[in-house]
This record gives C-alpha cells, sequence and structure tokens, in this order.
C-alpha cells in the first residue's frame, strides 16, 4: 500500500502542481497547456518522462475528456445531457469508479478487487486529495484519473463562473 499526494497550488498561473508521497519527495508533476488548444495536462515522472496526458475534446456539444496512458487511451470522461445537474461518466476498460467521485471521496475496483482509495483533505491551502494505491502496479493509471476528475471539476467549474 501507498499513499499519494495531489497538492494544487492555490494561485498557479501556468497550472502546475505536484504529486508527492508520504515523506513530501515530488513523485509526478503535472503541467496544463496554458492558453493552448487542444487544452491538455501533461503528467511526468520525477524523470520528467510522459506518463499520462489529459486532453480536452475541443470540437464538441458537451465537455469531452480522454485520458492516455503510456501513450494508450485509457479513459474518457464525458458530460451526459442533463438539465439541473451537471452529470459526468467515466469510461475504462478495466476500472470501476465507485463512489462520490464529484466530491473525491471515491474507490476504484479492477476486476471487482479494490485497487484504490481517494480521499479530499479539506484543512489543507489549496486542494490537496490523498490516493492510497493498493496495486501498485495500477499507480500510474491510478495517479493520472485522479488528476483528470480533478481537470473536469475545474473546467465545470470555470464554465459555471464564465456564465454568470
Amino acid at each position: 500500500m501507498k499513499k499519494l499526494y495531489i497538492k494544487q497550488k492555490v494561485f498557479s498561473l501556468g497550472e502546475k502542481f505536484t504529486v508527492t508521497d508520504e515523506q513530501e519527495t515530488p513523485r509526478y508533476y503535472v503541467e496544463g497547456s496554458f492558453f493552448k488548444l487542444p487544452k491538455h495536462f501533461s503528467i511526468m515522472d520525477d524523470k520528467q518522462h510522459e506518463i499520462g496526458r489529459i486532453t480536452k475534446k475541443t470540437i464538441a456539444l458537451l465537455p469531452k475528456f480522454f485520458l492516455e496512458v503510456e501513450g494508450n487511451e485509457m479513459i474518457t470522461l464525458k458530460k451526459e445531457w442533463s438539465f439541473f445537474k451537471s452529470r459526468y461518466t467515466i469510461s475504462a476498460q478495466q476500472i470501476e469508479v465507485q463512489g462520490n467521485w464529484w466530491d473525491m471521496e471515491f474507490e476504484v475496483y479492477s476486476q471487482e478487487k479494490q485497487v484504490a482509495s481517494i480521499r479530499k483533505r479539506w484543512f489543507s491551502w489549496g486542494d490537496t486529495y490523498e490516493v492510497t494505491i493498493l496495486d501498485e502496479e495500477l499507480e500510474q493509471l491510478l495517479i493520472s484519473l485522479v488528476i483528470a476528475i480533478d481537470c473536469v471539476k475545474a473546467d465545470e467549474a470555470g464554465a459555471a463562473s464564465g456564465s454568470n
């Protein structure tokens, strides 16, 4: 079992943040494509090798995000048509998300076996998520998934504030 922490900087203009371990050693780096189309986030390991990429589809009626890990498209997050509350679906071949992923309180399963638990830490500066990884072979996919969900949430919050 391993715990990693995704800590976003509150006022990060370049959309950069770090994933650390329990000793606060950087394990992954995330960098947004600030003002580029299509909008994307790169996830790099501690040797600056890109292990994941989250891309927002630019021409679509409803927002759609694609998650690639090691160059393979693994997960799609798609907004569903809804009149009241925003609803997204997560489509993945090998994993299933159970719980309230919108509030970052959920578990991830692979072949009906729990492989991770994600919890938002409430008393921290900026958003901090604790990711407990139970299957270390899926670490890169799990970290990429949590970051992708956070990207969807940030995009939705930006769209909501822009429409007011």
